[in-house]
């Protein structure tokens, strides 16, 4: 009798988690119906100048959003966006974008640009945290297929220090970059599939 009690809760236990995980996604996917005209239903952006979420770790995406709500990241719609949403609303619209694999951006990169940026890339060791094919880390991004507008924004803010939400290591290497290198990086990141 007892192995049968034992295996019935085990079922519950497991149906439960299951059940749980699948209304958390469903949360996600309503919370994130105000994300998708940016980032694209499936979290692959439609419009240049704003990321893909698709293929990002969910643990990314949360402290992204967790960074706007905390004023750690400043950008005028997403600061306001993220200003209303609960810790349980960051964690279910991660975890649904997270979800899906990221898509070919459409980028045409010039191919000079990218030789140059791949051996920028190279010199600065950006494989050390973004790992090799810049698929990215826990709470460091995936990079790789990225929007080039994105990237080039992101890495100019970092040169100036408008943007700091992160251990230093972006503000630091950035430093080191020339609009060039920054140019050449873009074109290189986001040509990567």
């Amino acid at each position: 009798m007892f192995t049968v009690l034992k295996w019935f809760a085990m079922l519950w236990f497991c149906l439960s988690a299951v059940l749980s995980q699948a209304q958390d996604l469903q949360a996600g996917k309503v919370t994130a119906a105000t994300c998708v005209a940016c980032h694209g239903e499936d979290g692959n952006a439609v419009i240049p100048g704003y990321p893909s979420l698709a293929g990002q770790t969910w643990r990314y995406i949360y402290i992204q959003l967790k960074d706007y709500k905390e004023g750690r990241r400043s950008h005028p719609i997403m600061t306001a966006m993220a200003s209303g949403l609960s810790r349980d609303d960051m964690v279910n619209v991660a975890n649904h974008f997270a979800r899906f694999p990221l898509k070919p951006n459409g980028f045409v990169a010039d191919e000079a640009k990218v030789k140059l940026g791949k051996a920028k890339a190279d010199e600065t060791l950006c494989t050390m945290c973004h790992l090799g094919g810049f698929s990215g880390q826990n709470e460091i991004p995936r990079v790789a297929g990225q929007q080039y507008d994105y990237v080039v924004d992101q890495l100019r803010n970092f040169k100036a220090r408008t943007r700091t939400n992160d251990a230093g290591n972006m503000t630091s290497v950035a430093q080191t970059l020339s609009d060039t290198d920054i140019e050449n990086l873009g074109h290189y990141i986001s040509s990567i599939r």
